[in-house]
């Protein structure tokens, strides 16, 4: 890639910090560098240095570091300031850096960006590192670095191959029909192959739902009628007072969450609007979102006051918790009809639902493959190749120009996904999410 620019951002995040790091790539890195430190330092080491401005004003000393392209990050020259990480430090080089007319600050993404387009991490590739910079959890952690290897570039690159050589065996029989080395069809072994990928990609698709609970986190929504102590269990697993609490009846109108780390997964626990025939308009469009935020959910605890229960119907079918509230309020401990009982005000049993929680979460995951996709954006594409798939496998045994151009398709989605072909319209999507500097 061509690059006529060359650009600089802070890269160390908030200020003050101990350090400061401020990152460049592009063409004049040299020239800059030499400006700022009065010589190129060796490649990849760390030499203190004095940096002045063109004035020769002293600015700071710290450490400057070169990386030739295209050995670094981006593929191209590449340099890093680590200077004192005061404010007034960090503006006054962030000030020198822009009075350079070949230098422009980076725009989010860029240095990643500029990484891809030189062959130096694929989109899958760039996507996890964007993963791994927001992680939160353990879980997100693992995830996002066993992503950033090359093992889904490999995975799908490795599907496309095989539905380009099925369309090789089909356009080899399309023009060398008469030839005696050519069979008469292209036999049931390529379109076996075919059937066993739509089934592989289908498989593959389908562990999307393992991605969204490590990425976004394992959704627990708390349901229960009005005063079951749901806004109070919401507080106390969340060891913060989220909710208002009142012994008011439909207090919760909306719904409430927080997000929990349990085991280094994350866990995103919803409170709701307590479930009753409401004839207030508002409550009412609480009590509906309420519903809809348990159907979508991956646990529902139904919450029930033990010492005054009262049951309601229309619970979604999902995986559910049946608890008793109030635990304190009550005589009899050993009560069958509930999976726990809990009690927000003494914290008892609030550490066997925090266990069960846990175990939830992780039994949630088994049997989930190494391999996952892991952005909405891999399903989308994975599901139009399915879709091409399909087609081809139903058409007529004759109409191989169509079945080939379905291969073709097919073979096209799989490449969009890590950038192996057109992904330009993706680009600036992808690498805006990124924060500047990276």
């Amino acid at each position: 890639m061509l690059v006529r620019d060359t650009i600089f951002a802070l890269s160390s995040g908030g200020l003050p910090s101990g350090v400061a790091i401020v990152r460049m790539s592009g063409p004049d890195t040299r020239l800059i560098l030499e400006s700022l430190a009065g010589h190129i330092p060796p490649p990849r080491k760390a030499v203190l240095t004095d940096f002045r401005d063109q004035g020769g004003i002293l600015l700071d000393r710290g450490l400057c570091l070169f990386f030739p392209g295209p050995a670094s990050f981006t593929g191209e020259d590449c340099g890093e300031l680590h200077l004192h990480g005061g404010r007034a430090v960090v503006a006054a080089m962030l000030r020198t850096l822009a009075s350079f007319p070949s230098l422009r600050a980076a725009d989010p993404g860029e240095f990643t960006k500029r990484a891809f387009l030189n062959g130096k991490i694929d989109l899958t590739g760039a996507e996890a590192l964007s993963d791994l910079i927001s992680s939160e959890t353990e879980a997100q952690r693992r995830f996002a670095l066993a992503n950033s290897t090359e093992r889904h570039q490999q995975l799908y690159e490795s599907w496309r191959q095989r539905l380009i050589r099925a369309r090789a065996m089909i356009e080899a029989e399309l023009d060398f029909a008469d030839e005696a080395d050519i069979p008469d069809s292209v036999g049931e072994t390529i379109w076996e192959d075919v059937r066993e990928l739509r089934a592989e990609i289908t498989g593959h698709a389908k562990e999307y739902h393992y991605s969204e609970i490590i990425r976004e986190g394992f959704q627990v929504v708390i349901l229960g009628a009005p005063n079951a102590g749901k806004s109070s269990l919401l507080n106390a697993l969340a060891r913060r007072d989220v909710a208002i609490v009142t012994d008011v009846p439909g207090t919760t109108r909306d719904i409430l969450e927080v997000s929990l780390d349990l085991g280094g997964v994350k866990v995103v626990l919803s409170d709701t609007a307590g479930i009753r025939d409401a004839t207030e308009q508002v409550e009412a469009m609480g009590i509906e979102r309420s519903l809809r935020k348990a159907a979508e959910a991956d646990l529902i605890l139904l919450l029930e006051d033990a010492a005054n229960p009262i049951a309601f119907d229309g619970l979604p079918a999902k995986p559910t918790l049946k608890i008793g509230s109030k635990a304190d309020l009550i005589l009899k401990k050993e009560d069958a009809s509930y999976d726990l009982l809990v009690s927000a005000e003494t914290g008892e049993g609030l550490d066997s639902l925090t266990q069960r929680l846990k175990e939830t979460c992780k039994k949630a995951l088994e049997g989930s493959s190494d391999t996952l996709p892991f952005r909405a954006r891999h399903v989308v594409l994975l599901n139009e190749a399915i879709a091409a798939l399909e087609k081809a496998l139903l058409r007529d045994q004759t109409a191989l120009e169509l079945r080939a151009e379905d291969l073709r398709v097919a073979s096209h989605a799989l490449g969009r996904i890590h950038g192996a072909i057109d992904v330009e319209d993706l680009l600036d999507a992808i690498f805006s999410t990124f924060c500047i500097g990276k």
